[in-house]
């Protein structure tokens, strides 16, 4: 049976996050297979990457980012419900217990949001193409109210739904990545409606979530693409976004957001996603399936969606492509 076509938007995350990470990604984005960037504005190597993309023409979005490092906006004056006592932010998990708490103050995240929005477009003279969250931070409740709100603002108009279907059924990831991509997946579904009526867009489709580190190989990004396309008719045009996170390793003490990098940026598993993404395999597998690389600018992502459709059914697609 065929399957649906597809236009897969291939998008690195923590660009300009040390300069290792981003000679990986501007690698792989060389080599064709890489077709979108999301910068780190408080990243320590946020000068370079922005460079680099010029030079090279990469296709630049906002990596917005709220858990790691130091802020850019006013919360780096004083006091601020998103900054721990050493003026860092919360950290990955810190964070969403925060959120969850009620303890964040949503105009700061607002606050926070259009200052990275603002030195985006100081370092590339230009409005990004896209904003996502770093640690998917966008999709927290009450945080993706203020994010969509922030980005209709600034005339942004795409950003990620990181909502993969069946991620609770990969039994290869570990027990902790798997509650925590089940809780992204749970976030993302109830931010359909404010990203909607702000009237964002994203691809049909989203994979990452169980392809990232150790775990990407062609044959997983492959079968995470069927999965997530199932059901979808023969001949169908689709549009997806596969989230990648490739690189040499960070080296301590370079790298960070201002606190040095992180176990996740120093490991092996960077430099693995970025052989596994400029192997031959991967694409020649990419293209057997019908799969075409492109960057988001070549895509109609889909409008917003109406509603959420049956949580039983894990499907993202929230209504017909517009291809």
């Amino acid at each position: 049976m065929s399957r649906p076509r597809v236009r897969l938007v291939v998008t690195a995350d923590d660009f300009g996050y040390c300069p290792r990470r981003d000679e990986g990604i501007v690698e792989a984005f060389l080599a064709g297979v890489v077709t979108s960037v999301s910068l780190l504005v408080n990243g320590a190597a946020t000068e370079s990457a922005a460079e680099l993309a010029r030079r090279h023409s990469i296709p630049t979005g906002l990596h917005a980012n709220l858990s790691e490092g130091c802020p850019v906006g006013p919360a780096r004056r004083g006091a601020s419900s998103l900054l721990g006592p050493e003026g860092f932010f919360l950290g990955k998990m810190g964070f969403r217990e925060a959120v969850a708490a009620g303890d964040v103050d949503l105009p700061q995240v607002r606050e926070e949001l259009e200052a990275q929005l603002s030195c985006f477009r100081e370092l590339l003279s230009r409005a990004p193409t896209h904003v996502d969250g770093h640690q998917h931070v966008h999709v927290l409740p009450g945080v993706c109210q203020v994010f969509a709100e922030a980005l209709q603002a600034y005339g942004v108009r795409f950003t990620r739904l990181p909502l993969e279907r069946g991620v609770g059924g990969c039994n290869w990831l570990e027990a902790p990545a798997r509650a925590f991509a089940c809780t992204v997946e749970r976030d993302a579904r109830a931010a359909v409606g404010p990203f909607s009526r702000h009237g964002l867009r994203w691809t049909d489709a989203f994979v990452g979530l169980s392809t990232c580190g150790r775990h990407m190989s062609a044959h997983r990004v492959s079968g995470a693409l069927a999965r997530v396309l199932e059901g979808t008719l023969a001949g169908h045009t689709l549009t997806a976004e596969l989230m990648v996170h490739p690189g040499y390793p960070s080296v301590p003490p370079t790298g960070g957001c201002g606190e040095g990098p992180d176990a996740f940026s120093c490991s092996w598993e960077r430099l693995h996603e970025l052989r596994v993404l400029t192997a031959p395999t991967l694409r020649t597998r990419l293209a057997q399936d019908g799969v075409q690389l492109c960057a988001l600018d070549d895509l109609d992502s889909k409008r917003p969606g109406e509603e959420v459709p049956c949580e039983a059914t894990l499907e993202p697609f929230l209504e017909p492509s517009l291809l």
